[in-house]
Protein backbone atom coordinates (compact mmCIF):
# COMPACT_ATOMS: atom_id res chain seq x y z
CA UNK A 1 0.00 0.00 0.00
CA UNK A 2 2.52 2.46 1.21
CA UNK A 3 6.22 3.52 -0.04
CA UNK A 4 8.94 2.56 1.68
CA UNK A 5 9.18 5.67 4.24
CA UNK A 6 11.59 7.18 6.31
CA UNK A 7 10.92 7.72 9.36
CA UNK A 8 12.30 10.20 12.69
CA UNK A 9 14.61 7.97 14.89
CA UNK A 10 12.86 8.05 18.32
CA UNK A 11 9.36 9.87 17.76
CA UNK A 12 7.42 6.53 16.90
CA UNK A 13 4.83 7.89 19.58
CA UNK A 14 4.01 11.10 16.89
CA UNK A 15 3.62 9.31 14.11
CA UNK A 16 0.30 10.04 13.06
CA UNK A 17 -0.36 9.15 9.36
CA UNK A 18 1.59 9.55 6.16
CA UNK A 19 1.45 11.57 3.88
CA UNK A 20 1.01 11.52 -0.38
CA UNK A 21 1.37 13.74 -3.26
CA UNK A 22 0.79 13.08 -6.91
CA UNK A 23 4.27 11.52 -8.49
CA UNK A 24 6.22 12.49 -5.00
CA UNK A 25 7.61 9.61 -2.23
CA UNK A 26 5.43 8.86 0.67
CA UNK A 27 6.18 10.78 3.71
CA UNK A 28 5.75 10.49 7.31
CA UNK A 29 3.32 12.96 9.23
CA UNK A 30 4.31 13.23 12.92
CA UNK A 31 2.07 15.49 15.47
CA UNK A 32 4.41 18.08 16.77
CA UNK A 33 2.92 18.30 19.91
CA UNK A 34 3.32 15.06 20.33
CA UNK A 35 6.95 15.63 19.51
CA UNK A 36 7.45 18.35 22.24
CA UNK A 37 5.78 15.92 24.69
CA UNK A 38 7.91 13.04 23.97
CA UNK A 39 11.10 15.57 24.06
CA UNK A 40 9.75 17.25 27.33
CA UNK A 41 9.31 13.79 29.24
CA UNK A 42 11.66 11.68 27.51
CA UNK A 43 14.54 14.70 27.83
CA UNK A 44 13.60 16.37 30.84
CA UNK A 45 13.25 19.86 29.00
CA UNK A 46 10.99 22.58 29.74
CA UNK A 47 8.32 23.44 26.94
CA UNK A 48 10.00 26.56 26.01
CA UNK A 49 13.31 24.02 25.66
CA UNK A 50 11.47 21.64 23.66
CA UNK A 51 9.93 24.00 21.59
CA UNK A 52 13.31 25.99 20.66
CA UNK A 53 14.68 22.49 20.05
CA UNK A 54 11.99 21.49 17.93
CA UNK A 55 13.09 24.49 15.23
CA UNK A 56 16.18 24.35 15.23
CA UNK A 57 16.94 20.25 15.39
CA UNK A 58 13.26 18.59 13.82
CA UNK A 59 11.38 21.13 12.03
CA UNK A 60 14.22 23.23 10.57
CA UNK A 61 16.29 20.21 9.14
CA UNK A 62 16.14 18.89 5.45
CA UNK A 63 16.93 15.47 4.88
CA UNK A 64 16.01 15.24 1.04
CA UNK A 65 12.65 14.35 -0.40
CA UNK A 66 12.41 11.78 2.18
CA UNK A 67 12.13 14.87 5.05
CA UNK A 68 8.69 14.27 7.64
CA UNK A 69 6.10 16.38 7.48
CA UNK A 70 5.58 18.44 11.01
CA UNK A 71 1.97 18.53 11.50
CA UNK A 72 0.31 21.44 14.31
CA UNK A 73 -3.51 20.69 14.79
CA UNK A 74 -5.61 23.69 13.86
CA UNK A 75 -9.23 24.64 14.37
CA UNK A 76 -11.20 25.01 10.48
CA UNK A 77 -12.00 28.51 11.57
CA UNK A 78 -8.43 29.36 12.20
CA UNK A 79 -7.96 29.06 8.26
CA UNK A 80 -7.81 32.08 6.52
CA UNK A 81 -8.84 30.95 2.59
CA UNK A 82 -8.29 33.30 -0.32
Amino acid sequence: MFQEISTASGFDEALIGIGQRCGQPDIAVYSVPKVLEILMDRDGLTNEEAQEFFEFNIGGAWVGAATPIWMWPCDPTDLVVH
